[in-house]
C-alpha cells in the first residue's frame, strides 16, 4: 500500500481530498451486508461495499455526465490483445477529433502507461478531483501512474481493488469527453462487474477474441456476462487473424479462419472486424506508440472497425 501512494502529491489543505491509494485503502471497510441498496445484490462484492449508496453517488456524479459514449473493451481470456485492441482506438477516435479518455481497469496488471508511453508520468490531484495523464491529447487513468516503480506489484483483495476502480471513475476530472474507452481485465469477476454497476448509461461492450478455440470459448462467456448485466454487446473483433509473410505479402492462417465470425453469428451479435497478426505490432507497443499511424493492413482493418463503431453510436 505505501508503494502505491508514494508518487501522487496531496491536494491542498481543507478541501478534504485524499490520494487515490490513499481514499483505497480507507474505503475498504466494510459495511453491514443489511445495509446495502437492491442493486448490489448481483455484486460480488455485496456486503463489503464501501458505501451502501454507491450506484446512486455514481449515477448522479457530474464527472461521469460529461461524458457522453462509454464502451468496454474486454475479452474471456488474457493474451488476446485486447490493452492493444483499446490503445489503437483511442488513438483512433482522437485523430478524427473526438475528445478521448482511456481507463486501465487492470488494477494488478496495467499495461495501457506502458503502451501509450506515458510510464514516467504520475497522476496528480487537481481542484475537480484527480488529474489524468496526458498522452497524445488522450487522458489516461492507471494504476502504474500510481506505484511507485514499474515493477512494484499490486497485492490486493478484490475490496481494495474495488475501491482503486471506484475512484477511478468518479474522483477523476475527465472534463468533457466523446469516448471513455475502458480496458477491462481478463474475465468474468469483480472488475468488470463493478464497472457495469458504477457506469451509468453504458453505451455497450467490445468483444475481444483471437481464432483459437479456447479463446472463442472464453469471449462467449464474457458475452454471456454482460448480456445478464444488461449491458450491450457492440460487437465482436478478431484479433491475430492470419498472419502478413514479410516476404511473399500472402496471409499465413496461424489459427483456423473465420472463427469469430462464425461464433458472433451463433450468439446473434455483430462482427466487427479482424486485425492481421504483424510483429510490428508488438515492437510499436513496447516503444509507446500505436499503429494506427502506420500504413499497415491493421491500421486499415482498425479503420474500417471504428468507422462502425462510431456509425453505431452516432444515434445514442
Amino acid at each position: 500500500m505505501k508503494n502505491a501512494d508514494q508518487s501522487v502529491p496531496r491536494t491542498k489543505p481543507g478541501k478534504g481530498k485524499r490520494r487515490p491509494a490513499e481514499s483505497a485503502s480507507k474505503t475498504s471497510e466494510k459495511a453491514s451486508p443489511e445495509s446495502c441498496d437492491s442493486s448490489c445484490q448481483s455484486c460480488a462484492s455485496k456486503g463489503s461495499c464501501s458505501d451502501p449508496r454507491a450506484s446512486q453517488a455514481f449515477a448522479s456524479s457530474s464527472q461521469l455526465s460529461r461524458i457522453k459514449h462509454k464502451v468496454l473493451v474486454g475479452s474471456g481470456k488474457g493474451g488476446v490483445g485486447k490493452s492493444t485492441v483499446s490503445v489503437n482506438l483511442a488513438h483512433n477516435l482522437k485523430s478524427r477529433g473526438f475528445r478521448v479518455g482511456l481507463l486501465d481497469a487492470d488494477i494488478t496488471g496495467p499495461n495501457i502507461p506502458k503502451m501509450m508511453g506515458i510510464e514516467d508520468q504520475r497522476l496528480r490531484s487537481g481542484p475537480e478531483g484527480i488529474e489524468p495523464a496526458m498522452a497524445d491529447g488522450i487522458k489516461v487513468i492507471s494504476m502504474a501512474l500510481i506505484l511507485a516503480s514499474r515493477d512494484s506489484a499490486v497485492v490486493w483483495r478484490g475490496p481494495m481493488k474495488m475501491a482503486a476502480i471506484k475512484q477511478f471513475v468518479a474522483d477523476v476530472s475527465w472534463g468533457d469527453l466523446d469516448f471513455l474507452i475502458v480496458d477491462l481485465p481478463p474475465g468474468t469477476s469483480d472488475e468488470p462487474i463493478s464497472l457495469v454497476q458504477l457506469l451509468p448509461g453504458l453505451d455497450g461492450a467490445i468483444i475481444v477474441t483471437t481464432p483459437q478455440d479456447v479463446a472463442l470459448l472464453d469471449s462467449a462467456k464474457a458475452v454471456s456476462m454482460f448480456r445478464s448485466m444488461g449491458v450491450p454487446i457492440i460487437g465482436i473483433i478478431e484479433n491475430m487473424s492470419g498472419m502478413l509473410c514479410p516476404h511473399c505479402g500472402q496471409t499465413i492462417d496461424v489459427f483456423e479462419k473465420g472463427q469469430a465470425e462464425a461464433v458472433a453469428s451463433g450468439l446473434g451479435i455483430e462482427f466487427l472486424g479482424e486485425v492481421p497478426l504483424d510483429p510490428a505490432i508488438g515492437k510499436l507497443a513496447d516503444r509507446g506508440r500505436p499503429f494506427v499511424g502506420t500504413e499497415s493492413p491493421a491500421r486499415i482493418s482498425l479503420d474500417r472497425i471504428v468507422d462502425r463503431l462510431v456509425e453505431k453510436l452516432s444515434g445514442i
